[in-house]
C-alpha cells in the first residue's frame, strides 16, 4: 500500500509505543493522552488489517508483525531525525565567522568594537583564532583574518585595513625614566623587544641617534608579552599604536620621548581568493573595512623626565 501522509500521526504514535511498550509513556512523550495513543494505533491497525500489539492487563505487547513495522519507523524517524539536524547545523554554521589574527591585535583593537558588530548582527557567532602559526585557509579553516605584513600572500585576496606606527613605551615606575629628556636617553634604559621585522635599530635610526649601543635585554614571540614586560617595569618596549592603547587608557605605559615612525608593514583583511565568502563572513568584512572611517584614540605626548610616584610610608 501507498503511504499516506494522514497515516504520519498514527505510525509517529505507534513507534513512541513500541519503544516504551506503554501507551500512557508514549503519551506523556508525545504531548498526549493514553486514549489518543490508542486510537492512533487502532487506525493504523485498521488500516494495515494487521495486529500489532497485544492488549492484555499489565499493559502491551508487539506481535511480529508490530515488531517488524517498529523496526522499519525507528529506522526511518532517526534518519529523518539524523537529516533535520544536519540541516539545522548547516543554517548554524552559515551564521559563525571563523577569525584568524594576533593576540595582541585582538585584544587592543578588535575586541574593543566587537560591540557594534553585535549590535547590527546578533545573529552573527564569532569564533577567533589567535594561534601564532601562520593559518591555511583550506576547507573547514578560517572563513577571514587580519594580518599584519605586506602582500601578496598567495591564494588570498587582501583589502588594506589601517596602516601602523611605532614609538618607545615604558611604565611610569621604570627605575630612571626620570633622566629620560630626549631620544638618546632611551637607549639607557633596559630594551624589550618582539619578533617584529622592524625594532630599535631601525627607531634609533629614524631618531637620529648615532653612536649607540642597542642591546636588547629582553625578547618576546609576541607583541603583548613585549608590552606586558614593560608594564612590570622591566625595561622600554617599542610599541605600535594600534597596539598600545588599552595601556595608555589605564596608565600602564606613558610614551617615551622620540619620533612617530610609519611602520613598513600594515593591517590587511584576507580570506581566500578561490571561493565566495558566506554571507555572515562578507558582512564581518564590511564591518571590518567600515572602521577604516572610525576614528581611534589620540597618540598621547611624550613624557620627559617624570620621576614615579612615592609610596606612602605606613601611618601616613
Amino acid at each position: 500500500m501507498t503511504l499516506r501522509t494522514d497515516l504520519l500521526p498514527a505510525l509517529a504514535a505507534f513507534e513512541s509505543a513500541a519503544r516504551h511498550q506503554n501507551f500512557a509513556r508514549a503519551a506523556e512523550e508525545l504531548h498526549l493522552t493514553a486514549s489518543a495513543v490508542s486510537h492512533h494505533v487502532r487506525k493504523l491497525e485498521d488500516r494495515l488489517g494487521v495486529v500489532l500489539f497485544q492488549r492484555h492487563a499489565r499493559g502491551v505487547a508487539l506481535t511480529a508483525e508490530g515488531r517488524q513495522l517498529a523496526d522499519a519507523a525507528s529506522t526511518a524517524l532517526s534518519d529523518m531525525d539524523s537529516v533535520l539536524g544536519s540541516l539545522k547545523r548547516s543554517r548554524d554554521e552559515d551564521a559563525v565567522v571563523r577569525v584568524t589574527t594576533v593576540h595582541s591585535l585582538t585584544y587592543a583593537w578588535l575586541l574593543p568594537r566587537m560591540p557594534g558588530f553585535t549590535t547590527l548582527h546578533p545573529h552573527v557567532r564569532i569564533h577567533v583564532d589567535t594561534e601564532m602559526a601562520l593559518t591555511r585557509f583550506d576547507e573547514g579553516g578560517p572563513d577571514l583574518g587580519i594580518r599584519y605584513g605586506q602582500p601578496p600572500w598567495p591564494g588570498l585576496s587582501a583589502q588594506p585595513l589601517m596602516d601602523d606606527a611605532l614609538f618607545p613605551v615604558a611604565s611610569p615606575r621604570l627605575a630612571g625614566i626620570e633622566h629620560v629628556r630626549e631620544a638618546a636617553d632611551v637607549a639607557k634604559l633596559p630594551l624589550i623587544a618582539d619578533l617584529s621585522r622592524q625594532g630599535w635599530q631601525d627607531w634609533f635610526r629614524s631618531a637620529d641617534v648615532r653612536g649607540v649601543r642597542v642591546e636588547e635585554r629582553y625578547s618576546f614571540s609576541d607583541t603583548t608579552g613585549a608590552l606586558m614586560a614593560a608594564v612590570q617595569g622591566l625595561g622600554a618596549a617599542l610599541a605600535r599604536e594600534k597596539i598600545v592603547t588599552p595601556y595608555f587608557a589605564d596608565g600602564r605605559l606613558i610614551r617615551l620621548p622620540g619620533p612617530i615612525v610609519p611602520t613598513r608593514a600594515s593591517y590587511f583583511v584576507v580570506y581566500p581568493s578561490h571561493r565566495r565568502l558566506r554571507p555572515a563572513a562578507r558582512l564581518f568584512v564590511d564591518w571590518l573595512l567600515a572602521q577604516r572611517d572610525s576614528p581611534d584614540a589620540p597618540i598621547p605626548p611624550a613624557t620627559q623626565g617624570t620621576a614615579p610616584p612615592r609610596r606612602k610610608s605606613a601611618g601616613t
